[in-house]
């Protein structure tokens, strides 16, 4: 099956004539120049276009609709496609907010939406097919520019020229406008990704003078107790400015009935706000705005704005923000292929540094699980840990290429952790809260990789103690009946075998970060229970499946079906290759090299009907390979799996094969969610040659390196070198492999040899030995 392409139209962002020169040039130009934010907008991909800086808490970009999470009370499948507020293929835009996700397949977020406006006042942003009816504005791609801190578009309706871009806490707006007429700045309280009647708690706003707001927003939504402040400021005074509510009328109207709350009122409080900043402009003029964000308070809003964007410069904001990804891109410097490898790259590379993000306020202030304010004490805390995507290949490719800040994330864990009246790790992270989304309890992963390779160096034993005790929370999500039997029964948990196989893993990583401290006791109970995915292995069929309390596997079963078959986001086919922390016990139960081999083999080559995954929306056709589906992450190590099947060859050739179907330039360039950097990261891992098959082991497994040749920056001065010699589109195949000049054997690279600096040369092939 070959992946369909998009037409990749959109030039302006990076007009490849100029991106050619470059790489003709000098392979080590800006970096950010390769950078194209709108790669995987379409579809599932998910990301957003707008402007942020590294992990900022601000990922300022524009929303093209208001697709209402339910309609008539049912869920609306339309709203899946706006996880990151951003349609490609749409028509308008309705506004511009300052939170988004990067590639996930839930959603929230799409704080305070300001949208520029000019003629009469509108309050609301009306409907694709009508955008003059409404605020919102039509625009063209070939008005639009996206590239790394910055984002520009022409709103025809309105004859503005927007231009966006951040620091870590502001989102800074440029309005210029192109008549003499009087303009309004739009701010809608109650837009949100994923809206839904009753998911705005609370909103409040203070005008303080004529140029400066504060407030807060509160939502129940995907976390369910999330509290936002902003401070928002224009570089010029407005005239005037109102407010309208727009909630349903109330039995209880108080005394505030008072005061005409909608008219230059400063003290401004309600459920469905939107506001409006009245402004007389000239033809040319350019009025400014910045929102700073903060978890805490509205007076630390305000102080992340004087500290970070403490100026009305906006050209100095975007290439403050512009050098930070210049060294973030830094980190690895490739030689590629061709241009198309280029964006790639270095796009993968971006996409891998957009989540999670800062959640803390400059003075390392943030809001806890605790409802309490805590201060972070010698590390950046983060929220939006995606924890069953990222800990495959997302979080080991910090430890290799970001250690200090993966370190940070490992004692933001720890925070949730200590603030949590669960006492557990996170499972997904969202601002001060867990959402509980997907299964496992991955953290465990990250934090035993991270410890084992010497990346955390806070308290380790703190740390094994935190993943026992969220091992051993029973209540949650059949953990209590894994104890007891080995397994979670089918008539106890929808997806039974995919929670049974990632505890499995899991339990492996505490045992191997007990192994590395020296807790026998501890290792002894989690590596037996490293072993219960051998419970949920059917002999008979050759397949992980269901199994009920009695012991006996589920009768009804369909190893095709994605949908109601014990498995999240997936098919035994893909799931039953997930023991990645014991390939090899894994191979001798299926039957040896042959059978692993040739169930890979049938793996990659078979159809799967589109009938198959017609109730699952995190899959669709773009994201398959035969029954591989790589636009999902649970089989994302298992090309590999050939290595220890006797024919790595076709570990490389499908290697190679799998990052020129799935990963592409222009809006289609993703065949599924990047699920906040995973899918990046395994382009990136493979692209060097290498993949983290197991984390929390010490070992990644060979592959076939894109690059001609790529310079790790370690963070300790060193220099780790992959050289791929005779590299081509056709010499896909490794003939030799030397580590600093000598033989490397078995397909295993440790990462002590990349920490430790050095070379690693791959010589290619056109034929396979």
């Amino acid at each position: 099956m070959i992946m369909k392409r998009t037409q990749y139209t959109f030039l302006t962002g990076l007009l490849l004539a100029a991106v050619s020169r470059i790489v003709a040039a000098n392979p080590t130009d800006s970096l950010v120049h390769y950078v194209q934010p709108l790669i995987g907008t379409a579809k599932m991909g998910h990301t957003f276009p707008g402007a942020t800086v590294p992990f900022g808490a601000v990922q300022l970009s524009p929303d093209t609709d208001t697709i209402p999470y339910a309609v008539d009370g049912k869920y609306n499948p339309d709203v899946y496609k706006y996880c990151a507020g951003y349609q490609y293929d749409d028509p308008t835009i309705v506004g511009f907010s300052h939170t988004h996700f990067s590639g996930t397949g839930h959603s929230d977020l799409g704080d305070f939406l300001v949208m520029p406006t000019t003629g009469e006042l509108q309050l609301n942003p009306g409907i694709a097919a009508m955008p003059k009816a409404g605020f919102r504005s039509a625009y063209q791609h070939a008005n639009e520019v996206a590239a790394a801190n910055y984002y520009r578009v022409k709103l025809d309706d309105h004859d503005i020229l927007a231009e966006l871009t951040t620091s870590a806490r502001v989102g800074m707006h440029r309005y210029t406008f192109a008549a003499q007429e009087e303009a309004h700045i739009v701010l809608d309280l109650m837009h949100g990704i994923y809206n839904y009647d009753d998911k705005n708690v609370w909103t409040v706003v203070r005008v303080l003078n004529d140029s400066t707001i504060t407030g807060y927003r509160q939502t129940n939504g995907w976390a369910r107790t999330r509290t936002v402040y902003f401070a928002m400021s224009f570089s010029k005074p407005f005239k005037s400015y109102g407010s309208k509510s727009f909630e349903n009328a109330s039995v209880y109207r108080g005394f505030w009935r008072k005061f005409d709350q909608t008219d230059n009122f400063p003290d401004i409080a309600g459920k469905k706000l939107r506001m409006h900043f009245d402004f007389d402009v000239q033809a040319g003029e350019q009025v400014l705005a910045k929102v700073a964000l903060s978890p805490v308070s509205m007076r630390n809003a305000l102080a992340n704005m004087a500290a970070e964007v403490p100026h009305w410069d906006f050209e100095r904001t975007k290439q403050e923000g512009q050098a930070l990804w210049e060294k973030e891109l830094r980190r690895i410097e490739a030689v590629l292929p061709t241009e198309a490898d280029y964006i790639n790259f270095y796009t993968a590379m971006y996409h891998a540094a957009l989540m999670p993000t800062v959640y803390m306020d400059i003075d390392g202030q943030y809001r806890g699980l605790d409802y309490e304010v805590h201060t972070a004490q010698g590390f950046t805390n983060y929220t939006s840990f995606s924890l069953w995507d990222t800990f495959r290949a997302f979080h080991p490719y910090l430890n290799m290429v970001n250690p200090s800040r993966n370190a940070d994330m490992v004692a933001s864990m720890m925070a949730h952790y200590d603030q949590s009246p669960l006492k557990m790790l996170p499972i997904w992270s969202h601002y001060a809260n867990d959402n509980w989304c997907m299964s496992g309890y991955h953290s465990v992963s990250v934090i035993a990789d991270a410890i084992i390779k010497g990346v955390y160096r806070g308290d380790a034993q703190a740390a094994l103690e935190a993943c026992v005790a969220t091992a051993n929370y029973r209540r949650y999500e059949g953990i209590g009946d894994y104890i007891d039997l080995g397994y979670i029964p089918d008539e106890k948990n929808g997806t039974s075998v995919s929670n049974t196989l990632e505890y499995a893993y899991d339990d492996w990583c505490i045992a191997q970060l007990a192994k590395h401290l020296g807790r026998q006791d501890v290792y002894d109970t989690f590596i037996k229970r490293s072993e219960n995915w051998r419970n949920m292995y059917d002999a008979t069929i050759g397949f992980m499946r269901p199994r009920h309390a009695d012991g006996a596997f589920r009768k009804d079963f369909d190893v095709l079906e994605t949908h109601g078959q014990g498995f999240i986001e997936g098919n035994t086919w893909n799931y039953s290759l997930y023991v990645p922390h014991n390939p090899e016990g894994l191979m001798e139960l299926m039957g040896g090299q042959k059978r692993l081999a040739c169930y890979l083999d049938s793996l990659f080559t078979m159809h799967l009907p589109d009938k198959f995954f017609a109730n699952t929306e995190d899959i669709t056709r773009e994201g398959i390979i035969g029954n591989y589906v790589h636009g999902n992450e649970p089989a994302h190590h298992v090309v590999y799996l050939y290595n220890i099947a006797g024919q790595p060859w076709k570990t490389q050739e499908r290697v190679r094969m799998i990052l020129e179907n799935q990963y592409h330039n222009g809006p289609d360039g993703l065949g599924g969610n990047d699920d906040c950097g995973q899918m990046s990261a395994w382009y990136l891992f493979s692209s060097l040659g290498f993949y983290p098959v197991s984390p929390g082991s010490d070992e990644y497994w060979l592959g076939s390196p894109l690059v001609q040749s790529a310079t790790i920056n370690l963070e300790n001065g060193k220099q780790f070198t992959v050289t791929a010699v005779n590299q081509g589109a056709k010499n896909v195949y490794v003939q030799q492999v030397l580590l600093n000049g000598k033989p490397l054997k078995g397909y295993r690279l440790k990462h002590s040899d990349i920490v430790n600096g050095g070379e690693l040369e791959f010589r290619m092939g056109r034929k396979p030995i």
